[in-house]
């Protein structure tokens, strides 16, 4: 039996190692998670807030999911935060950070009470076109 999207958000929160520091995001009524690119992706108030990432550096901490605008702000409240190397308008969380658990904390808080500083508007998804073995089918069908 498949459990509900929040048991499904919340596990795959728990189970990242970094989960436990914005497990507070985690208690936001409109909390989901998705795999992104090898993360996972917070959103909350119907915006994307934060991505969880444990490859190597730049891809190990919290991303935050922002506008450039918002940049100086944020770094000012969490100093450890940099403009992410690869994605430009983001800023990063380093996980080898002193005081990362604390830092990240205060990002999930900042996210939960839907601070406007944090968050992005995710893109309408495409519609998936059809398989190949569907339009072939379709060919063959006459018509």
């Amino acid at each position: 039996m498949r459990r509900p999207p929040e048991e499904q958000s919340l596990a795959r929160l728990l189970q990242h190692p970094y989960g436990d520091s914005v497990e507070e995001l985690a208690r936001e009524e409109s909390f989901v998670t998705r795999s992104m690119f090898g993360c996972v992706a917070c959103y909350a108030h119907g915006r994307l807030m934060l991505a969880l990432a444990d490859g190597d550096p730049p891809w190990d901490g919290v991303l935050v999911a922002t506008a450039r605008e918002h940049h100086a702000a944020l770094c000012a409240l969490v100093p450890a935060l940099r403009v992410h190397p690869v994605l430009g308008k983001w800023l990063y969380l380093p996980a080898a950070e002193d005081g990362f658990e604390r830092e990240a904390r205060q990002l999930a808080a900042l996210a939960r009470a839907n601070d406007p500083r944090v968050g992005v508007e995710p893109k309408p998804r495409r519609p998936r076109l059809k398989s190949s073995a569907s339009r072939r089918s379709r060919r063959g069908s006459g018509r």
